[in-house]
């Protein structure tokens, strides 16, 4: 199965990027020697971190390289480049190195993933079937990690371009046993829906010109109400954009048997805080984040450190622009106060009706302030840059902006209370 999925995916790759295909290759292939060699040595995470970084950064700085570096003899293959630029796929393609890396010196340690207590309270695994978790926290078989298919693993045609993000473990998993949680009618619905979801996108192009505003700079010149309304909903269709992109790829790889998590399993305007946001938003990277970054560096016992270093790797990763590590940065100055706020409230405990309130309503003021961030920091990070703080913030701190600020805020706070009664139902409803 694996070699049949080589040859489908080397001959996208040659389509996809033609001659550049070599410098995919080239990269990838070493790393594969560093890893059999390093993963046994208290140098492995060092070696892996160093090589990824250094070429992440490099395919950047030098835009995907080209032929004539190499001499002027081979500068005639600059014209066979492909169709689509081999860097920006590469991104995700070194996400899957380090996968490999780590999922193959863990096996080599030894699995601690205890299945038998993962099954007592996962309710996929007790009817029988296995959840996504296991199939990436069971190491496979060591025959699996060969070079045939750690390269199909990174060039697996359905999630090449985008993902969503699996791990080596689970793509190796079911290379010979096809994924069985979706039948034919559930993998036609999710069909279905992505239809419906492609229908509204035509929708708000063709009727709201919310990308149109932004991207000209005529809403400079419009009022706060305009701004933010604007503002969201130039954030509403970027979460619709990535829907679309990473449901297409999710559906194309389920048909062929291979189960890769679910991005943006709820809706953007269905989340309150910051952590429940990032689960929710590229949720497969944020698996990735957890599993080979935040638990490697110590997880829970250095949470405030970690997700600078966290967030700082995705916007290196998505691109070296000043205005993407402003995003990171805003983000964690706003994660803090969130984070010392939730140890606090997991420390007080709440005996009476009156304390539960007063609770309640604490935590709808903070969940209307943590999505004002949320926006600031996203339209910092993919629409105005760091530039565009000072304008944004004038706008609302105006005298014509005070009411749109207080109204903006007024309407989070209540949209948060109906996501908490929404919460509780689903736990009624259990």
């Amino acid at each position: 199965m694996s070699n049949v999925w080589l040859l489908i995916s080397l001959a996208y790759l040659l389509y996809l990027h033609g001659a550049c295909t070599v410098f995919v290759l080239s990269i990838a292939s070493p790393y594969f020697l560093l890893v059999k060699i390093f993963a046994k040595t208290k140098y492995f995470s060092l070696m892996l971190w160093t090589f990824s970084v250094f070429f992440l950064i490099c395919n950047r700085v030098y835009e995907g390289y080209s032929f004539s570096m190499f001499g002027q003899h081979w500068m005639f293959l600059d014209n066979f480049r492909g169709v689509f630029r081999w860097q920006i796929c590469f991104n995700f393609v070194i996400l899957r190195m380090v996968s490999f890396g780590y999922d193959y010196c863990w096996a080599c340690q030894g699995s601690g993933f205890d299945q038998k207590r993962h099954a007592e309270y996962c309710r996929i695994c007790k009817s029988g079937k296995t959840c996504y978790q296991t199939l990436q926290e069971r190491s496979v078989p060591s025959n699996k990690y060969s070079f045939g298919i750690y390269l199909s693993y990174l060039i697996y045609a359905p999630l090449y371009i985008s993902g969503p993000i699996t791990s080596f473990n689970a793509f190796a998993s079911q290379l010979e046993t096809p994924q069985k949680n979706y039948v034919l009618k559930d993998v036609v619905l999710y069909g279905l829906r992505w239809i419906f979801s492609l229908l509204l996108m035509e929708l708000m192009i063709h009727f709201f010109y919310y990308n149109a505003f932004a991207n000209s700079g005529l809403w400079k010149q419009l009022s706060a109400m305009d701004v933010f309304i604007i503002g969201y909903g130039v954030l509403n269709f970027m979460w619709l954009k990535f829907f679309l992109i990473w449901r297409y790829f999710r559906l194309w790889s389920l048909i062929c048997g291979v189960e890769a998590p679910e991005n943006m399993p709820k809706c953007v305007n269905n989340c309150y805080n910051l952590e429940s946001f990032w689960k929710s938003w590229h949720a497969s990277f944020n698996k990735w984040l957890v599993r080979y970054m935040y638990i490697p560096l110590g997880g829970s016992q250095r949470k405030i450190l970690n997700i600078w270093v966290v967030f700082t790797f995705v916007a290196l990763w998505h691109d070296l622009e000043w205005k993407l590590l402003s995003w990171a940065w805003l983000t964690c100055l706003f994660y803090v106060p969130e984070l010392v706020l939730k140890s606090v409230a997991n420390a007080f405990q709440v005996e009476n009706t009156l304390g539960e309130l007063f609770f309640r309503e604490v935590s709808a003021t903070a969940g209307a302030v943590t999505i004002t961030c949320l926006m600031v920091a996203n339209l910092v990070g993919f629409v105005i840059g760091p530039s565009g703080i000072n304008w944004l913030i004038a706008r609302f701190l105006q005298k014509e902006g005070w009411p749109i600020l207080v109204g903006m805020f007024l309407t989070f706070y209540v949209g948060t209370k109906l996501m908490f009664h929404i919460q509780d139902a689903k736990r009624k409803g259990r």
